[in-house]
């Protein structure tokens, strides 16, 4: 009883702390719990057989108490056998529950993790870009994998001990009264003398304990500090003064680690001495009970097993509670994700777009921020149209507002003031998914998933067939690097696709947006990045990706647009100029001096 007890009670911060924040601490993992009950029926099963384990393994004091009054001192050795055979039995129930609970308590913390990777997972796919503008991926897919992790660890079987251990210390708890109700008023007196001082004393060790990470926190900031500005450090010469201070930060948290630890000393040294002065009085009290024949050897021996079994069940409630706590701040942040509401919503009655597409664009007096209304505008009264079947280019510097454009025409922000409409509808007014639907979008850097050829294709139509991939892939000039592949179609990538070119890349994103078949077409500088040769592919392939679609595209290489119906040149957010490349050239403006430039720079080439 004594090493249970000074086990229990051998961590004072660790009590102290327990017993003050454990509830306002714990309170995050009620939000686990629509997650549990959605299976009632493995919870309940759970719930049966750990009553069965537990109310089993209370049973056994008891038959040992009887095995010894009615065995061993009555010196009748069939009573011994048969008090035995019982003590089997029951041990054997109990194992079957035991076993049967972990099962299913185990299986419900891994459904429940499932659920909850999957709830978040998808609740973050329906995040609106402005989220993870300021959020960053890295952050959010430690939450994912390493906060559920930390769940897994615990959800199933700290929960299914903790309900153990609190059933079994009731349990123990009722078979003590019921065994002997002196017995149990010397332990009601015992034990708040260990805790009482425990729990006071431990109250100042916290203290220390805080006084310890305040110098511990100090000397880390002035060593990340001072590592990360070295160059000044060494240009200042302040090698050894920094060294010295750092010196002295260590000094003091050496120094306020020590005191703690010389107070826990004490502490753990007083517990064992009232340990085991508890357990010595509690045996001279039983000892006296006997002698007086208030209780019989083998209630004292029963009792005391019970005695035993409370102390373990109690340490175990004091180790699932620490971690519980861990779960709990694991599961917080995981909440934190889940309660987080999309800033861009589809509407309650959305509008549907006409069938079949006609194809149009219109920017309706446009004005965007991304800092909201009051903040700095990055679009400002941007106006035109594009008809069915254009081809209308955007022209500007860095900055000018081209790619905001996009990103506005596909609702990843929502404009700030004026209309955007699709097809004549208001893009406010549809499903965010049948709007999307409408456009192929081809990126200046195409995200190339780890997968297949043929995966990476077929992303822009799930469920086409072989057929469908090739054809898409002929369009877009892939298949001529393909079929020099030993897996051809089924040949993987790689994560971002690092065993493709440039090139290679972007006529992946063309066939991508071909099968898509969008009425739409949205191509954010596709050739910027490429050499020579792989630009004319990829023009070839955009030309073939282009024919019959209305096109927004966004250029820096004027070549790939002087056959666009209409060129926007934007600056500052405003449209400065517009026309057609020839129309452009001849007013002799900001775009002809560009056209002039690149050309001039194409024919030294």
């Amino acid at each position: 009883m004594t090493d249970q007890a000074v086990s229990a009670t051998s961590d004072p911060e660790k009590i102290v702390d327990e017993v003050t924040q454990a509830p306002r601490r714990l309170r995050p993992l009620r939000r686990l719990l629509p997650f549990m009950l959605a299976y009632p029926v493995r919870l309940s099963l759970t719930l049966l057989f750990m009553l069965v384990s537990t109310i089993s393994s209370l049973a056994i004091p008891a038959l040992m108490g009887g095995a010894i009054d009615e065995g061993f001192l009555a010196e009748n050795l069939e009573n011994v056998g048969r008090y035995g055979f019982i003590i089997i039995a029951i041990a054997a129930v109990m194992a079957i529950g035991s076993g049967a609970r972990f099962y299913f308590i185990s299986v419900v913390g891994e459904r429940v993790l499932a659920d909850l990777r999957q709830a978040v997972f998808t609740h973050l796919l329906a995040l609106d870009t402005r989220y993870f503008d300021n959020h960053r991926v890295g952050e959010l897919t430690s939450r994912l994998n390493g906060d559920v992790a930390v769940i897994r660890g615990a959800v199933g079987s700290s929960f299914s001990l903790a309900l153990r251990s609190m059933v079994t210390i009731i349990g123990a708890l009722v078979m003590m009264i019921l065994t002997s109700p002196v017995l149990t008023l010397a332990v009601v007196i015992a034990v708040p003398a260990i805790l009482v001082p425990v729990i006071l004393y431990g109250r100042r060790l916290r203290g220390m304990s805080r006084k310890t990470q305040d110098a511990l926190a100090d000397l880390s900031a002035m060593a990340t500090e001072m590592l990360g500005a070295t160059r000044t450090v060494k240009a200042f010469t302040q090698e050894q003064v920094q060294s010295g201070i750092y010196d002295s930060h260590s000094e003091a948290s050496y120094r306020a680690e020590v005191r703690r630890l010389g107070a826990r000393s004490l502490l753990v040294a007083l517990v064992m001495f009232l340990g085991t002065s508890a357990l010595v009085g509690l045996v001279w009290w039983g000892a006296r009970a006997v002698f007086d024949g208030s209780v019989t050897a083998g209630q004292l021996a029963q009792f005391l097993v019970y005695a035993l079994m409370a102390s373990g069940a109690l340490t175990n409630v004091s180790e699932v509670l620490g971690t519980l706590q861990t779960v709990a701040g694991s599961t917080e942040r995981l909440m934190e994700i889940l309660d987080t509401d999309a800033e861009i919503n589809d509407p309650a009655q959305p509008v549907p777009l006409p069938t079949p597409s006609p194809g149009t664009v219109q920017f309706d007096n446009v004005d965007f921020s991304y800092a909201g209304p009051n903040g700095e505008k990055v679009l400002k009264s941007l106006n035109f149209s594009v008809s069915k079947g254009e081809t209308v280019a955007l022209v500007g510097p860095s900055g000018s507002g081209k790619s905001t454009t996009l990103a506005l025409l596909q609702r990843f922000y929502d404009v700030t003031s004026g209309t955007i409409r699709v097809d004549g509808v208001d893009i406010r007014k549809v499903r965010q998914q049948d709007l999307r639907q409408r456009f192929a979008y081809v990126e200046q850097e195409p995200v190339i998933f780890a997968g297949t050829i043929a995966d990476n294709i077929r992303f822009g139509k799930p469920g086409a067939d072989m057929s469908e991939v090739i054809a898409a892939a002929k369009a877009a000039l892939v298949d001529d690097f393909v079929s020099d592949l030993p897996m051809g179609y089924d040949t993987v990538v790689g994560e971002r696709g690092v065993m493709l070119s440039g090139g290679q890349k972007q006529r992946l994103a063309i066939a991508r947006a071909i099968i898509k078949n969008a009425p739409i077409l949205l191509l954010d500088e596709a050739t910027s990045a490429l050499d020579a040769q792989s630009e004319r592919l990829v023009q070839l392939a955009l030309e073939h990706l282009m024919a019959g679609r209305t096109t927004l595209v966004i250029a820096h290489r004027l070549a790939t647009i002087r056959d666009a119906n209409t060129i926007l040149v934007l600056d500052d957010g405003q449209i400065i100029d517009q026309g057609t490349h020839d129309q452009l050239v001849a007013k002799g403006g900001r775009y002809a001096e560009l056209a002039r430039l690149q050309f001039r720079l194409a024919e030294a080439r």
